[in-house]
């Protein structure tokens, strides 16, 4: 009897340790989700800086479909450097995961991912590397074309001041090395150019997509005393805080448009509040159901060929935006 229990203990201490190795394996503090359907056996690690609004709903999409897709997928803490990123990246392959999808910290680092991913496909989501890091079927990219973005925006402010033939800028952009910032940015300026449009910069500077560092900024162009008849921000957390400065201090928003990007909870409520104008939906249902499904297709099939979105050139999957404004803005919350 004391052998057979001391066999018993032996074999529950070697059980236990077996289920702490694995726990380890897929640590990075990670969550897990998938199932048993026709991805059985894809294996996804996701990656990505700390949440913030947009993020999350990213990350609640590509649980959901994993989970619909019967992909296994689990989640990173929230990557504060590039290195952070790098570790769990090597983690990752170590681990035996078939594919990555990555929201970088830095796009401009896509090398250095590259090389801690080996063999493994990364799919970029929300933030796209020059196209010299990318690869058909290897390195691709699920997002939308930034560039709609300040197009849309410049389109909607430029109607509503009634197509002036000069115009008083004042911008507010994400990180200056995130792709979505400068493509937005960029995009507004191209649209007056190419209509004509004289622009006058009155403030042009990084809020880092965040609310109150956004109503800094307005304090900061406040005290220039310098008109302005728009401000434009890269994503809603920013115009939030730009409309709420100026609706606290007094300024008429029915006449100064403040635009944003994302359609966040927050941006449609306050379009819904006369104090944001417009804002350009990206779907981040939308790209979390393509990134699962790319890279769903290249473990299964080798190839994303055939996906809805996928540029000719087979390294861009591109989830449309969307105009919201005063007219639409409660189907968008």
């Amino acid at each position: 009897m004391r052998a057979n229990n001391k066999m018993k203990k032996l074999v529950v201490l070697l059980l236990t340790i077996v289920m702490a190795t694995g726990l380890m394996l897929t640590g990075c503090g990670s969550s897990s989700g998938g199932g048993s359907g026709s991805g059985k056996g894809v294996k996804v690690f996701y990656t990505a800086p700390p949440d913030d609004d947009f993020k999350l709903l990213l990350k609640e999409s590509l649980q959901e479909n994993a989970a619909t897709e019967g992909v296994t997928f689990d989640i990173g803490e929230g990557c504060n450097t590039v290195n952070d990123q790098v570790n769990q990246i090597k983690d990752a392959v170590s681990s035996g995961y078939n594919a990555i999808i990555c929201l970088p910290v830095d796009r401009s680092t896509a090398l250095q991912l590259e090389v801690a991913a080996g063999d493994v496909p990364i799919i970029y989501v929300n933030g796209a590397p020059d196209k010299e890091f990318l690869e058909k079927d290897k390195y691709m990219v699920v997002s939308s074309y930034e560039q709609d973005a300040g197009t849309y925006q410049a389109e909607y402010v430029w109607n509503a001041l009634g197509k002036p033939s000069s115009i008083n800028v004042v911008m507010l952009r994400g990180p200056l090395t995130h792709n979505a910032a400068i493509a937005r940015s960029v995009s507004v300026y191209k649209y007056f150019k190419e209509n004509g449009v004289q622009v006058n910069t009155v403030f042009d500077d990084s809020a880092e997509w965040d609310e109150n560092k956004a109503k800094d900024m307005m304090a900061i162009v406040e005290k220039t005393k310098q008109p302005f008849d728009a401000v434009f921000c890269n994503n809603d957390s920013m115009a939030v805080g730009a409309a709420d400065y100026l609706a606290s201090h007094g300024y008429d928003l029915s006449k100064i448009p403040v635009v944003g990007v994302d359609a966040t909870v927050g941006g449609c409520q306050s379009i819904v509040d006369g104090k944001m104008q417009f804002t350009v939906y990206q779907s981040a249902s939308g790209q979390g159901a393509m990134a699962i499904k790319c890279v769903k297709a290249l473990v299964t099939k080798g190839t994303a060929a055939g996906l809805e979105g996928l540029t000719d050139d087979g390294i861009y999957i591109w989830v449309p935006f969307e105009k919201v404004d005063a007219s639409n803005a409660k189907d968008y919350m």
